[in-house]
């Protein structure tokens, strides 16, 4: 299946909004998860060790979501020949930034939901162990009385 063509908008919103999901995603993995812990790390020393400019922003790019998912957009428009509003190279560069805006929309809301998701999930190991407290001190406090 190829792209959609300049006269079908609607087509070529839902393009955007799908081809974004796998960019989001690979820029995600390999900036955040733990699968790619180590070569990150690597990355993220010599961002900050090398001597050369250019290769400080090269291993950069590896660390930083926001930059890495220019790159992976670059390969999915590439591989997709997806164009955004015109049939020429200025669809090209408008699919570009077009997916970069909302793949990096798709990976704040992924942040703000596992932020979420993690002090949900402290508060109620809190109360739980509040629980667990409570009930240790009413049995103390009843083996006392006895």
């Amino acid at each position: 299946m190829y792209p959609p063509a300049a006269d079908h908008l609607w087509q070529q919103i839902v393009w955007l909004f799908v081809l974004a999901v796998p960019v989001a995603c690979v820029a995600w993995t390999v900036t955040h998860e733990e699968v790619f812990r180590e070569p990150r790390e690597y990355c993220k020393r010599c961002s900050q060790d090398c001597r050369s400019l250019l290769a400080r922003k090269f291993f950069y790019l590896f660390t930083c979501e926001y930059c890495f998912s220019h790159y992976v957009t670059a390969g999915f428009i590439i591989i997709t020949r997806f164009r955004l509003l015109l049939d020429d190279w200025r669809g090209f560069l408008l699919s570009f930034f077009g997916v970069v805006f909302v793949a990096n929309m798709y990976m704040s809301l992924f942040s703000r939901l596992r932020v979420d998701i993690r002090s949900e999930r402290a508060a109620a190991d809190l109360r739980e162990t509040e629980k667990k407290v409570k009930e240790k001190h009413v049995e103390g406090v009843e083996s006392e009385t006895l």
